[in-house]
């Protein structure tokens, strides 16, 4: 019953998305309107098809539906019931059904935001490219990426269940779900802003159509990364959080672009620049989302978050191949409508600070995929194995992010027009002061290494900045407009944002660079001082369920736990794995590990415990929770209140006159609205 029905289910999703793509190209050729009600309505259909096939998958996995080939491999009777759910994605097939599904609501979204504007040809070539990206992902299905396989042979009485590292821990509910939401987002704005040049349309409509839905999948992917790094973190027992992975890049870099184009396009509807820059970047964000599903679905590079070898390589990176082509393409037939912006005036201006932004996010991109791709490459020339480690990133990646952190606290305060160095200069004095007060009790406290205090310096100079920006317009609005509108203002979701990366910033340093790791051995009831410290030991115990069964200690930490790092065997997995038990405080972690379980035949059993002392670790989780605040903020925030009267033309565009005070004095016209930058 399973299998037939996510079988039926994808294949009636396959013909509803193919149809749906035809139909809709038809209606635009013939101009049929009937035709273009057919080709939305099957589009929904497919997403309909979908969610039968995920709810077949689900209940046979709940049910351990062991005539399923997906569920024996992937499942087990004991396998407890959030991870039974989780199963869908927890391998290659499963994940491509998830992947497939998320990409049709998204695309049912579309459908529906759309209906105002149904009868245009903009729209109608948006969900076109749209369908056919969804129409790519549930062929796989059909054919290499089937998930409703029968079991070959008997049926077995029982499944080996999950990966161990997918078993261990509950944010497998929702860290994969986020980050494929951002994967597949990226469809939407590619989808339109493609549209937009295939029918010549005014470019500045597709950014207004399609900014939310860029800050949407930003948000998801900026969430995902983020759950990512605190999964690694309380998972997998090395303290880290991130290890630049090639799955991790291959987030990181659509998340690059996105950001990247989600400041530049401020430009584009202001001042009617960048109009390239702004396609290719949001080109590549989609395009990047498809090399990194082919990173991880087609074990070319070894990584922890990898699923295993599969036929779907070529495949996608062919996919991959043809989207790149396909936007090139299109750059170059408008190149000529797209040459007729309005060109970046390099002088002291905002535009001026968003090109600098976005080369340095052009130069942090191309550092992290040529990193990542390199080993591909040179595999063609020689059969041996080459990595690229994380000194090659952090001595590329640390100096650019030093850039972007100084122009993330620069670009907000610089107005449109042309300015000089020293009315900038009057604007920063707040956040200058307490720059260089942090690089003085600095110094004072010890601190020399300049990559420290630079990092300190000038986290402090962006997190200054942007409160200072926060506490400005919320007074401009507010004393027109009511306080509340002030603080919750869109224009203030960017700032809220920045807010968030300095606080990483300070995490980052502080966790990589005043951590201690180590081991003591004690023997049970005695106790141990690290780097302040105290680690009591008082025993272990053996804590057995239907689905693992634990080796754990019991450790004290300055008189507080119990804490119980331990080894788990996970069902009928026979390698044990390491599961870290963290001490959370304000200022630091107390990060425990079992580095040698002791011998309790022996007269004296000793333990050696791992502890790793990780200062301000926490802030990294709070930063990137403020991240996720301000982008929400940013998207559903109050927005300015626009004059009835007063429309003005700024480098072709026609603006409304904003009635927020603008900000320095500036126009009210190119003030700022709630973008990330």
């Amino acid at each position: 019953m399973d299998i037939a029905l996510g079988r039926t289910g994808i294949l009636v999703a396959t013909v509803a998305a193919g149809l749906g793509v035809v139909s809709l190209v038809y209606s635009i050729v013939k101009e049929s309107e009937l035709a273009r009600r057919q080709g939305r309505y099957f589009l929904v259909v497919s997403a309909v098809g979908l969610l039968l096939s995920s709810f077949a998958m689900e209940q046979a996995l709940i049910t351990h539906n062991f005539s399923l080939a997906y569920v024996v491999q992937n499942n087990s009777k004991e396998t407890p019931l959030l991870f039974s759910i989780t199963g869908m994605w927890s391998a290659l097939e499963g994940s491509m059904l998830l992947w497939a599904l998320i990409l049709s609501l998204f695309v049912v979204a579309m459908v529906v935001v759309t209906r105002r504007y149904a009868e245009e040809k903009t729209t109608s070539w948006a969900l076109v490219i749209a369908g056919t990206v969804l129409l790519f992902f549930v062929a796989l299905m059909v054919g290499p990426a089937n998930p409703f396989i029968h079991t070959v042979g008997a049926i077995p009485a029982d499944g080996q269940g999950p990966n161990p590292l997918l078993q261990d821990y509950p944010l497998v509910a929702v860290h994969p779900p986020m980050l494929y939401a951002g994967f597949v987002g990226m469809t939407v704005p590619f989808s339109f802003a493609s549209a937009a040049l295939i029918t010549g349309e005014d470019e500045g409509f597709w950014l207004q159509r399609t900014r939310s839905w860029t800050l949407l999948s930003w948000t998801a992917l900026t969430i995902g990364i983020a759950l990512g790094a605190w999964w690694s973190y309380q998972v997998l027992g090395w303290g880290g959080f991130w290890a630049w992975d090639p799955v991790e890049n291959a987030a990181f870099l659509p998340w690059i672009c996105a950001t990247a184009f989600l400041h530049s396009s401020v430009a584009q509807q202001k001042r009617y620049s960048m109009r390239v820059w702004n396609y290719s970047l949001i080109s590549a964000a989609f395009a990047l989302t498809i090399l990194g599903t082919y990173f991880t679905r087609s074990g070319v590079l070894q990584s922890v978050h990898a699923f295993s070898d599969s036929n779907l390589g070529n495949i996608l990176i062919i996919f991959f191949a043809a989207v790149v082509v396909f936007a090139v393409a299109l750059v170059a037939f408008r190149a000529e409508k797209m040459r007729a912006g309005r060109k970046v005036k390099t002088s002291l201006n905002r535009e001026t600070a968003l090109l600098v932004n976005n080369l340095l996010f052009s130069a942090l991109a191309f550092v992290v995929l040529l990193g990542t791709t390199f080993p591909l490459l040179v595999q063609i020339a020689s059969p041996e194995p080459v990595t690229v480690g994380t000194p090659y990133y952090d001595s590329f990646a640390g100096p650019l992010g030093l850039l972007l952190l100084f122009f993330m606290a620069i670009s907000p305060v610089v107005p449109w027009r042309s300015s000089t160095f020293s009315e900038i200069g009057d604007r920063i004095k707040v956040p200058t002061v307490a720059m260089v007060s942090v690089l003085v009790l600095s110094v004072l406290s010890g601190e020399y290494r300049p990559d420290i205090l630079a990092t300190f310096a000038l986290a402090t100079f962006a997190l200054t900045s942007a409160v200072y920006q926060i506490y400005r317009t919320t007074l401009s609005i507010g004393r027109k407009e009511g306080y509340l509108r002030g603080v919750f203002s869109k224009r203030n979701g960017g700032m809220v944002v920045h807010v968030g990366v300095a606080l990483i910033a300070f995490a980052l340093v502080s966790a990589t660079s005043f951590g201690h790791e180590g081991e003591v051995r004690l023997e049970r009831g005695q106790s141990a001082e690290f780097f302040g410290a105290k680690v009591t030991y008082l025993g272990v115990q053996n804590v057995v369920t239907p689905a693992k069964s634990s080796f754990e200690a019991n450790v004290l930490v300055n008189g507080v736990g119990p804490f119980h790092p331990a080894i788990t065997q996970f069902g009928t997995y026979t390698e044990a794995v390491g599961s870290p038990s963290v001490d959370v405080m304000f200022s630091k972690d107390v990060y425990l590990t079992i580095n040698n379980a002791p011998n309790l035949a022996s007269a004296h059993p000793v333990i050696t415990i791992g502890v790793i002392i990780q200062p301000l670790i926490s802030w990294l989780w709070v930063g990137a929770a403020t991240m996720g605040l301000g982008a929400a903020l940013a998207a559903f925030g109050y927005p300015q209140r626009r004059r009835k009267s007063g429309r003005r033309k700024e480098g072709g565009v026609h603006e409304n006159l904003v009635g927020d005070p603008p900000l320095y004095g500036e126009s009210p016209a190119l003030s700022h609205q709630g973008y990330l930058g």
